[in-house]
């Protein structure tokens, strides 16, 4: 699916300073990838039965750091069973894309966009990481948001006749594949929700908190630097201060 580029940017500065934005939650409201992969599960009833089988064992291990990309992956090789090439995946990604179109527009955050938009009309170095795979924030913010941003995510390969997570874009690993994609220039801002991305935000500058777990509020202030703005940036049972507009 091809980028739409908007002329009304500039383009990015020589010396730009490098931006990082997380995606779900941050720019989307929700787990895009968890959407898609509902989706991809949901196109069939062995899938479903599956899906159901290994929950019991594969739900908790997405809910904890240490086993979170191999519960991942076991929700993802139900959903990509046949799949056997990373662009059966990416024309899958971009059909789900095209069919929700209204729903994913719903979801994504108009402050967050706005932010961002201001970050691109300075001629800043805006990139995208995420968790999610890249094709699926590259799609949304394509075809939807007519965004045509650089995105680092999670990579997959071939795994027992289907697709697996092979490296989950998620805590350290992040920032090791930012720098491996060429993003090696210090990070000025970093915006994110999750308390995974610590080192993310740590690494920033500028760290900058979005829509929070409330439970995570207090941790945030206690690990980053005194004064760090913790946001809401309309995301419903999300924490952070509310704020109207991306100026505020």
């Amino acid at each position: 699916m091809s980028a739409v580029r908007p002329a009304r940017f500039p383009p990015v500065r020589a010396d730009a300073p490098l931006i990082v934005f997380d995606f779900d939650h941050t720019l989307y409201d929700g787990d895009s990838g968890s959407h898609l992969f509902a989706w991809l599960i949901k196109r069939s009833w062995w899938r479903m039965l599956l899906a159901l089988a290994i929950a019991p064992v594969a739900g908790p291990m997405v809910a904890w750091l240490k086993t979170r990309r191999l519960g991942i992956s076991a929700f993802v090789w139900v959903g990509t069973i046949g799949m056997h090439r990373v662009g059966s995946l990416d024309a899958m990604i971009d059909r789900y894309v095209a069919l929700h179109t209204a729903q994913i527009r719903e979801r994504l955050l108009p402050i967050a966009l706005d932010v961002l938009h201001h970050h691109r009309e300075q001629g800043d170095h805006v990139v995208i990481a995420t968790g999610a795979p890249p094709e699926l924030a590259r799609a949304i913010l394509a075809f939807v948001a007519h965004e045509d941003v650089p995105v680092v995510g999670t990579l997959v390969g071939p795994r027992l006749g289907a697709l697996g997570a092979r490296r989950h874009c998620h805590s350290e690993m992040k920032m090791r594949m930012l720098r491996e994609s060429g993003f090696t220039g210090p990070v000025e801002a970093a915006y994110s929700d999750s308390s995974a991305d610590l080192p993310l935000l740590k690494a920033a500058r500028k760290p900058v908190v979005v829509n929070p777990k409330p439970a995570r509020v207090e941790m945030f202030r206690r690990v980053l630097p005194a004064g760090t703005p913790i946001l809401n940036w309309g995301c419903p049972g999300r924490g952070g201060d509310a704020v109207s507009s991306a100026a505020k």
